[in-house]
């Protein structure tokens, strides 16, 4: 008999070389927005390929961020997927304008691209779809089904006629280091937000990062109003103000407090020194658990399906060698490869009541399992903006049974294995 394991869900990868970072940031002597903070920025630009990167406290706040940026406000509309959590509808309220969900296609967890394209009206300025759990969506069926609703779209900022379409604002916060159809995550969308959580494949403690395609936007003037949000909309920040003589400042508007620190800054800058090591870690260890659980009532969330692999995963790549493949993308347009950030299943024949019995069953095993996620009209927030759970069928059908099973890089294979056994003989327990 196989000895009881505890295998938490998803613990934070933290080594001595993110400690001894944090500390000499610490040691500095500076630890706010600084030199720190831009290295991270402009080192993870060229990572994912694009022209610039805000550094910013949450996605949530990029979210938001995003939304001012294309001139969002009180009396607009914004579309986003009924199947998220509530950062990527809670940012929509959070600049006055109203959130609009839509349901996920029968058997997806991505946004219906008929139902999208039918919700968009005159108020409508901006779409924000969800990378669930590292697999980018299908952008190029997004941005066809909003052509399909162009007559009815009415931009009202600069930006937003400057893109000539509904402005796509990707919830990213799950997909840094994928690649979709030879594209990578942050360079497909207008504008992508990326979340460093804690439970994230690269965290900063709490953070987050804005950036855009290149050629979307003018790349210095939105960097430059995209830190003036982040500081009180002050013109000079604190490294600024630190040069002999230069206290002088003025607020251009009354902006908001978003900035990353420097101790995050360091945090990130060792995580992403590590990351190729990391995603290639998490795709071993998805392709474990898919060897494990094929032909089990277990269906996991689809991370690769690629006609070649290393073709479609510039995040495993070095800068130079990624860029070559994105000038390749036609090789293998249909592929995909995840970041592997969430092991999403659904267990055939349960509802939600047997779905909560096997979580619970799983972590007196000593397995952390959760849910991701619990479809918005469920939640009160949404409910008392008068959205109904009845009206999205597709996702509550998605998640009704859905489980997710921890993945993390502290995971041993004989981890995997554990998990794949105790979730096993719980179903043939519960089948029997």
């Amino acid at each position: 008999m196989t000895q009881q394991r505890t295998i938490a869900f998803s613990p934070p990868d933290i080594t001595q070389a993110e400690v001894d970072a944090v500390t000499e940031a610490l040691r500095s002597g500076w630890i706010t927005t600084g030199p720190r903070t831009k290295r991270f920025e402009e080192r993870l630009a060229a990572f994912m390929g694009t022209p610039r990167v805000a550094a910013l406290n949450s996605a949530t706040a990029a979210l938001a961020c995003a939304l001012r940026a294309l001139g969002v406000g009180p009396g607009d509309e914004v579309i986003t997927s009924a199947y998220t959590y509530t950062a990527s509808a809670s940012c929509i309220c959070h600049v006055g304008a109203r959130p609009v969900l839509c349901d996920v296609a029968p058997g997806s967890f991505e946004m219906d691209p008929e139902l999208l394209a039918s919700l968009v009206g005159p108020r409508t300025r901006a779409v924000i779809p969800v990378d669930l759990g590292g697999v980018m969506i299908d952008y190029d069926t997004l941005d066809a089904a909003l052509r399909t609703a162009q007559k009815r779209w009415r931009p009202t900022s600069e930006r937003q006629e400057h893109l000539g379409r509904v402005p796509i604002v990707a919830d990213a916060a799950h997909s840094l280091g994928a690649a979709r159809h030879g594209r990578a995550s942050g360079t497909v969308a207008d504008l992508s937000a990326v979340s460093f959580h804690a439970v994230k494949n690269l965290t900063t403690a709490e953070g987050g990062a804005l950036t855009w395609r290149a050629g979307a936007f003018d790349d210095e003037a939105l960097y430059r109003d995209l830190m003036l949000m982040s500081l009180h909309g002050q013109t000079k920040d604190a490294l600024a103000k630190t040069k002999a003589g230069a206290w002088e400042y003025d607020i251009a508007f009354p902006g908001w407090k978003c900035n990353m620190n420097e101790l995050s800054a360091a945090l990130g800058l060792t995580q992403l020194d590590r990351y190729p090591q990391l995603l290639a870690r998490r795709r071993a260890l998805v392709a474990r658990y898919e060897q494990r659980l094929t032909g089990s009532r277990v269906q996991l969330l689809g991370h690769y399906a690629l006609d070649d692999r290393e073709a479609h995963t510039p995040g495993l790549l070095s800068d130079d060698q990624a860029a070559q493949l994105r000038a390749r993308e036609a090789a293998a347009p249909r592929g995909h490869a995840s970041s592997g950030h969430l092991l999403i299943a659904r267990v055939e024949g349960l509802d939600v009541e047997g779905r909560n019995r096997l979580i619970e069953s799983l972590a007196a095993a000593g397995v952390a399992a959760n849910v991701h996620y619990k479809p918005l009209p469920l939640l009160s927030a949404y409910r008392n903006l008068g959205y109904r759970p009845a009206d999205f069928p597709h996702a509550l059908a998605m998640f009704q049974n859905e489980v997710t099973l921890p993945l993390h890089t502290l995971l041993s294979d004989d981890d995997v294995d554990y998990v794949c056994d105790t979730l096993l003989d719980l179903l043939g327990s519960a089948q029997g």
